[in-house]
């Protein structure tokens, strides 16, 4: 049975990115979604803009699901991959994040514009050979805009509008 075939979930854990590219996320309970930034105190990505249009960039906030994480585990023989170690701020469960591309998500009191499927980069071979390859479509999770500001909890809903 597909689990993740409903339109809600909920918000499993949350990370935030530091100001270095690479460096370990961090891990907190309560997040502020800022509308058209991003996640306040994620000094990676907070507020910015694309190079080329000068536009909020659509890569605001990063969600992936944990069941995608387990199978991708599972599969690679590598027991687990711990929260925030894929890199994204929301991990959910309970729900198919890649079936939501072009809707719109309430995640708490936030909403988001699903944007696009994200690119999985190098540093997932750095988690475990092979995970990269096994994140290309549809393993990999999605991309989004903050349209409305709001507070995300861990444990909160995650709906599809």
């Amino acid at each position: 049975m597909n689990i993740r075939n409903s339109k809600t979930g909920l918000v499993a854990s949350i990370h935030l990115h530091g100001s270095e590219g690479g460096g370990t996320l961090k891990l907190v309970e309560t997040a502020e979604l800022v509308e058209m930034k991003g996640l306040r105190g994620d000094t990676r990505y907070f507020g910015r803009r694309s190079r080329s249009t000068g536009e909020p960039t659509k890569r605001q906030v990063t969600l992936i699901e944990r069941e995608t994480l387990v199978s991708h585990a599972t599969a690679l023989g590598i027991g687990t991959i711990a929260p925030g170690l894929a890199r994204s701020n929301f991990e959910t469960t309970g729900i198919d994040l890649i079936a939501a591309v072009g809707r719109q998500l309430r995640i708490g009191t936030a909403v988001l514009e699903v944007v696009e499927a994200r690119t999985p980069c190098e540093k997932m071979d750095a988690i475990a050979p092979g995970l990269r390859q096994r994140m290309e479509p549809p393993g990999q999770g999605i991309l989004a805009r903050v349209v409305t500001t709001g507070i995300v909890r861990v444990g909160d809903v995650v709906e599809v509008l």
